[in-house]
């Protein structure tokens, strides 16, 4: 198994069990560092798509998952990897428990446009149902859409 810290929409739990029904969740933590922001937009659907990007000072909450190896394909799927959308990039979280290494998926486009207001609404619902602090699903759903 390998570790995933699911970032934006994957913190939905239901999600995330149809995308990877064999993976369970381990847990919670922080990408230190890093900041969530969008980008692609002429990529997306529906607006611009999350991401994240190295930022000092700023930090991403993350649900972590052990990825069973018959579920990494049909991640790798979802995240469009073969179209060149995202790519996997290994990270380093923090938890209660110290450090773990971890990928994520991060977008393969310049950081810039806007998400629309339906899936903003959906990734602070996610963070919210995964446990982020108050305060970090508020921020989310200030951003601009």
């Amino acid at each position: 198994m390998s570790l995933y810290a699911a970032f934006a929409g994957n913190l939905d739990a239901r999600l995330m069990s149809r995308r990877a029904p064999h993976s369970p969740l381990r847990g919670t933590g922080w990408l230190n560092g890093w900041r969530l922001t969008f980008g692609g937009e002429q990529m997306g659907w529906d607006g611009a798509l999350a991401t994240i990007v190295e930022a000092p000072r700023s930090q991403v909450f993350v649900a972590l998952y052990d990825i069973a190896p018959m579920d990494e394909e049909s991640m790798d799927r979802w995240e469009g990897v073969g179209l060149d959308i995202y790519r996997r990039m290994r990270v380093r979280v923090h938890t209660l428990d110290g450090e773990e290494p971890a990928w994520v998926y991060v977008l393969n486009a310049y950081e810039g446009g806007l998400p629309s207001a339906r899936y903003l609404g959906e990734v602070a619902d996610a963070a919210e149902s995964a446990g982020a602090p108050h305060d970090y699903v508020m921020e989310l759903r200030k951003r601009p859409c």
